[in-house]
């Protein structure tokens, strides 16, 4: 498959560059997987798709202040440092910038000096391992000189940082929000429990995947980078008995989908777990647990895109970003939202 067969033309101006103020007033592409309809609703209109049974799987990452602004301890020049990836104990995998100011030995001090890293090792793409070294809590530390990382479209300031996390994060460690999730408010959350639709939430956190475009021509030649993921036995139980039921199983982005069926692959059940994953869905995949899928609209040529085109068809993908585009959805992080259905 060529990389090409997943471009589109977007506008630059439809790029969401701030959030809503209320976020389920997001408006909804609705595309039947089966025959291609569409429909345009609001996110709200969500729970009008989802009947008593179905479940709900949503990924309860939350973003950490991973962007890092300091001087190198010898030279001063000034270092970005995007923090990717706990690998163990204050070991880090992260993006630097300009990375080749950053080599094995280098150390990089972050405002009062209560922070510093140690270059440990100099991989590919600018990717450095770090260990960090400071006194005191590290999520404090973060907190007080870390900012939102947030992708590289995004050109405006963002006033509340808990934007850019759902209202159900809870489990420190991405780097990026998964943002299909940001559209639920607790609001919404209680009138679909209250339908009888089952919410429940894995763990996947966000890495150098979203931050990495496709760069090779045969799609196939990608490289995926691992992303750690885990999963629960009570979360397990939720989608076994939604499945022996006859219910619908619907990730709530893209990372769920991710972890669900890495599983799956990795122990042809869903099995209580955790690990990396590298796992690339694209066209001609067989989806071995999700039904439905909850995303948000992504990039030209990336591989999300392979993603939502290998449940819904790369044609019809593809159509309904161009509707999207002519009805002027917003794109992106902080745009509207589309709801991948099959019935």
């Amino acid at each position: 498959m060529n990389l090409n067969d997943f471009d589109y033309y977007l506008p630059e101006e439809l790029i969401a560059q701030t959030p809503l103020k209320d976020r389920s007033s997001s408006r909804l592409l609705v595309l039947n997987k089966n025959t291609g309809e569409i429909e345009h609703k609001h996110f709200y209109d969500i729970i009008d798709y989802l009947e008593e049974g179905d479940t709900l799987v949503m990924n309860n990452t939350k973003v950490i202040p991973a962007r890092l602004i300091g001087e190198k301890e010898d030279t001063h020049a000034v270092i970005e440092v995007l923090l990717l990836k706990n690998t163990e104990g204050d070991k880090w995998e992260a993006l630097s910038k300009p990375a080749r100011r950053v080599k094995v030995g280098t150390i990089i001090s972050f405002g009062d000096g209560s922070l510093k890293c140690k270059c440990l090792e100099e991989k590919e793409e600018g990717i450095r391992v770090f260990e960090l070294i400071y006194d005191g809590i590290l999520p404090e530390i973060l907190d007080r000189l870390g900012t939102m990382p947030l992708p590289p479209y995004i050109h405006e300031k963002l006033e509340d940082q808990n934007r850019y996390q759902t209202v159900y994060a809870k489990t420190p460690g991405s780097a990026a929000a998964p943002t299909a999730g940001l559209h639920f408010t607790p609001e919404l959350m209680d009138k679909l429990e209250k339908k009888g639709i089952n919410l429940c939430y894995i763990t996947l956190h966000v890495g150098l995947g979203t931050f990495r475009p496709v760069t090779t021509e045969n799609i196939l030649e990608h490289h995926m980078h691992s992303e750690y993921y885990e999963i629960n036995q009570d979360t397990i139980d939720i989608i076994n008995k939604t499945k022996k039921t006859g219910h619908r199983v619907v990730a709530v982005g893209t990372t769920t989908v991710r972890t669900l069926e890495t599983v799956m692959t990795k122990y042809g059940e869903l099995k209580e777990s955790y690990g990396d994953t590298d796992i690339f869905i694209y066209p001609g995949y067989k989806f071995k647990i999700v039904d439905n899928l909850i995303t948000n609209f992504h990039l030209p040529k990336s591989t999300l895109v392979m993603l939502v085109s290998a449940l819904a068809g790369r044609e019809n993908i593809l159509n309904a970003y161009k509707e999207a585009v002519n009805e002027k959805y917003r794109f992106f992080s902080f745009g509207d939202s589309m709801f991948i259905i099959d019935k």
